[in-house]
């Protein structure tokens, strides 16, 4: 069972509210092979919302208003871990480059578009957690 970041299986929860669904992960959500999550939803932001990075230092999630998101990053991270172990997720397949599911490069916290080697906030939990993660554009 895969868990999937829901962006990816259409619903409209990206950070700008618009929807750009990958076909595969629709079609796992649809077969009931995957479950769909917004880490960042889950840790009651909401959509649309703010821009948010990741701090170089990766203890922080900052958005481009200047507020303070990591409560919000980490309290979704923590959700969708225990959504994983409910449905016995042992895969997931997450939204690349994103500062909750980003897996080897995020973006830098600057808000330039520079992207920094690193993981999202879900990705870090779920990989410590011994959950495989993919990436998906």
């Amino acid at each position: 069972m895969f868990i999937v970041s829901a962006c990816l299986a259409g619903y409209r929860c990206r950070y700008d509210g618009e929807i750009k669904p990958d076909p595969e992960i629709v079609a796992l959500v649809k077969s009931g092979q995957a479950v769909p999550v917004c880490p960042e939803m889950a840790g009651g932001l909401p959509c649309p919302r703010v821009p948010s990075e990741r701090t170089a230092d990766g203890e922080r999630v900052l958005a481009t208003d200047g507020k303070d998101v990591t409560d919000a990053f980490f309290s979704g991270a923590e959700e969708t871990l225990r959504i994983a172990r409910l449905y016995g997720c042992d895969h997931a397949i997450l939204k690349a480059r994103s500062p909750s599911c980003g897996l080897g490069m995020i973006y830098d916290g600057t808000f330039t578009g520079t992207l920094r080697t690193g993981n999202g906030v879900t990705t870090d939990l779920l990989l410590k957690s011994g959950i495989t993660v993919e990436a998906k554009d």
